[in-house]
């Protein structure tokens, strides 16, 4: 297969940082663009001195002018904290970003994947969720911003293919873990790992039971690649995520014993418009590309403490210890 010039926006994400490392390995020639508001130069620093790798600093809300063969477009703040903090821009970022992307896929007909989300489910009234669910989303609340920007994002994306042929690929990605997360990303596999090395106390929201399924950053990546490179004419949408699910309770305790820390849990009332239950059918993704997460929580949360351990002691913090 001959190599290709690859646009991968929020390129130095914690999961678009992946995506270029691995699309370099491949042999194909890797455009890095992200404004860094999230994004993170330390992520891609060791892709830096790669002939086929470039950084482009650049806010997707902005028109872009690249000649590429595929984009992949990843760019948008996907923590709560992050998107509230600027839920204009956030929308923004999911609706003006999608058609920059669009128009310039149009241009220069490339295929140009959307990295959609989970949370366009809402907090869902079926369970497990199939990509054929419509979602039940609140359009008002302070998660509406990423929620709909995203919704608004997958709608763009079916109007440009339908009516200019534009060619499209979707995902929607859950809930996704692993090295190169933020310390303070405010997702609930970096906070509790986090609270656990530093001795402080796990947050619960509510009593706990609530359900999330997590996929190893790994895994997601391999799921992203070959849906690229799907069949032509299949848009999906197509659920990635691990099946696999797991209460918030059952987390902490776990990231308690692989840490061998010492905290207690602690328990804060719900946030609003906290999905009460997330897991993926991923049927969808099984037969048209072959795709299955493979590396078990266990495993991957032992991965993710290391990386963890390592930030956490080169920003001075000591007496981290870890159980293997």
């Amino acid at each position: 297969m001959p190599h290709k010039r690859i646009l991968v926006t929020g390129g130095a994400g914690f999961i678009g940082s992946h995506l270029c490392e691995k699309l370099l390995n491949q042999g194909n020639e890797v455009i890095c663009l992200d404004n860094l508001f999230t994004g993170r130069k330390e992520n891609i620093r060791r892709l830096m001195g790669n002939p086929d790798f470039e950084f482009l600093r650049h806010d997707v809300i902005e028109p872009i002018y690249v000649e590429c063969d595929q984009i992949y477009n990843l760019a948008c703040p996907a923590s709560p904290p992050h998107y509230q903090f600027d839920p204009v821009k956030t929308a923004k970022t999911g609706v003006m970003g999608a058609i920059n992307v669009l128009d310039m896929a149009r241009r220069c007909k490339a295929r140009v994947l959307q990295a959609s989300t989970s949370e366009v489910y809402g907090d869902p009234e079926i369970h497990p969720q199939p990509e054929s669910y419509w979602g039940h989303v609140n359009p008002d609340g302070i998660r509406s911003c990423y929620d709909e920007g995203k919704r608004m994002a997958e709608t763009l994306f079916f109007d440009y293919h339908r009516q200019d042929g534009v060619d499209i690929k979707i995902v929607r990605i859950f809930n996704t873990y692993g090295p190169r997360m933020r310390p303070d990303d405010g997702r609930v596999v970096s906070n509790f790992i986090v609270q656990a090395l530093r001795g402080e106390d796990i947050t619960v929201y509510g009593d706990g039971q609530q359900t999330r399924s997590f996929c190893y950053v790994d895994d997601l990546v391999e799921g992203l690649i070959r849906m690229m490179d799907s069949r032509d004419g299949f848009t999906g949408p197509v659920n990635l995520g691990n099946p696999g699910e797991f209460t918030m309770l059952k987390l902490a305790k776990l990231v308690l014993e692989l840490t061998g820390s010492r905290s207690r849990l602690g328990y804060k009332p719900l946030p609003q418009d906290d999905p009460a239950q997330r897991r993926p059918i991923i049927d969808l993704a099984k037969r048209e590309l072959g795709w299955e997460p493979t590396i078990p929580l266990r495993d991957g949360l032992l991965h993710t403490i290391r990386y963890f351990e390592s930030v956490l002691n080169q920003r001075g913090y000591t007496e981290l210890k870890t159980v293997h």
